[in-house]
């Protein structure tokens, strides 16, 4: 039942924030582990970008914005050459890249990102982001570290947890209905948290040693020119997942948020809370699809009920222990769930080249595809030393300029969402 802006201090209303917050919170926490960025800060910068958000766009859309998947390479990568701070300067200026975005989107309309990023162009470049990482999580579920140089865990021991915290996301994404079945992660983390601890991996002095309160590790940003020009084409990889996800939460509430608030809106809102996430050392946000998919399903569609969301992540990234009890979490429990999950990814972006009808005996499409997918798995780097551009950033530039540059039998309608709205229907279908 919907509820309304009066009742937003009311108990169900914090409820039902907390609980959007648990959908979330398995994949909001995963990446800032994986990237070596602190989960509590993340914490604060999901709940501080959705602030952020819902400031822009006038509270109207129910929506929670947290940690982004696409950049794990692009910050692994980074961090490992240029420092945290660098790479925060970096992700400031992607941030950047999304609020300029929105201003060609307001003057051009919304087309204008379906004339350079179609499913064509998106599809290939999600798998890539996905099969990309998928070293990472096979070497973690394998007991070592995500470059697979040093083996941090007994293999045997690894697999055992590994498996176990895989099938049980598993088994909740296929089996489970209802609120749990969108809470595949959490699930996942918990049973292999409990098989570690049977196994003897979990070091639980450190959550003894912590104080139960604490200001998080903010890192302030430094700018970095390399690290900027590395990361600044990434950012055109997630705004189209933007896209999508706000084409899918107009279908599910039935109100059209590309008009109003607006696609713009929507975009610099995402690009602010991004580049203010930066600012304090946490993760880039994006809109998650899975509190889409429990908006769907609770039918919570006042976004006061995200305020919250955000009002008990804030609060929880200062209980100390918390943030260093998520930090004991095992590698190969990670691996396991992310196993899954980086396929899932993978299989998104296969997806919407089937849905969108991208017929691949077109030697245009074909190209595009093949080149992009070569160029990601392969490993393909573009350029010497800092100036090299390679991983999402350069699929993604090379999609885009393949898609602009080569003649189309059919001429592109630049006011026409309809192939993303074709893939986004599919999916909510599915979904319910």
């Amino acid at each position: 039942m919907q509820t309304s802006h009066t009742g937003a201090f009311h108990w169900r209303t914090v409820l039902a924030g907390s609980q959007m917050l648990f959908v979330a919170f398995g994949a909001l926490v995963l990446m800032p582990l994986l990237t070596g960025l602190d989960p509590s800060v993340a914490l604060f910068t999901a709940g501080l970008g959705t602030l952020l958000f819902h400031l822009v766009t006038g509270l109207s859309v129910p929506i929670f914005l947290a940690s982004s998947f696409v950049f794990i390479a692009p910050i692994t990568y980074s961090v490992q050459n240029w420092g945290v701070a660098a790479t925060m300067g970096g992700l400031m200026a992607a941030g950047f890249v999304y609020m300029l975005l929105a201003l060609a989107v307001k003057l051009k309309g919304v087309g204008f990102l379906h004339r350079i990023m179609p499913p064509v162009v998106t599809g290939p470049v999600i798998m890539i982001i996905g099969l990309g990482l998928a070293p990472i999580a096979v070497n973690m579920a394998m007991g070592k570290t995500g470059d697979g140089s040093i083996e941090l865990f007994p293999y045997d021991q690894a697999m055992l947890v590994s498996m176990s915290a895989l099938v049980t996301t598993l088994i909740v994404a296929v089996f489970a209905h209802g609120i749990f079945r969108l809470l595949p992660i959490l699930s996942g983390v918990v049973v292999g948290y409990i098989m570690a601890h049977l196994s003897g991996m979990v070091d639980y002095t450190v959550i003894q040693e912590a104080s139960w309160l604490a200001v998080p590790a903010f890192v302030m940003p430094e700018l970095n020119w390399q690290a900027i020009l590395f990361m600044v084409p990434v950012a055109l990889a997630p705004a189209i997942e933007h896209v999508g996800d706000m084409l899918a939460i107009s279908n599910v509430t039935g109100k059209d948020y590309v008009r109003k608030p607006g696609l713009h809106r929507t975009l610099f809102g995402d690009g602010l809370a991004t580049s203010a996430a930066a600012i304090f050392g946490g993760p880039p946000n994006t809109t998650y699809s899975e509190v889409t998919g429990a908006v769907m399903l609770t039918r919570q569609f006042n976004p006061v009920v995200m305020v919250w969301a955000a009002v008990v992540a804030i609060t929880l990234a200062f209980v100390a222990k918390f943030g260093v009890a998520l930090q004991t979490i095992p590698v190969p429990v990670m691996g396991g769930i992310l196993i899954l999950l980086f396929g899932s990814i993978a299989a998104v972006g296969l997806n919407t080249l089937i849905k969108a009808n991208v017929d691949l005996a077109e030697q245009r499409n074909l190209v595009i595809v093949a080149t992009t997918l070569v160029f990601g798995i392969g490993g393909m780097a573009i350029g010497a030393g800092d100036l090299s551009l390679q991983g999402v950033s350069l699929c993604g530039a090379v999609a885009i300029i393949l898609n602009l540059v080569l003649p189309s039998a059919k001429p592109s309608d630049e006011d026409d969402l309809h192939e993303e709205q074709d893939v986004v229907d599919d999916l909510v279908e599915h979904t319910r």
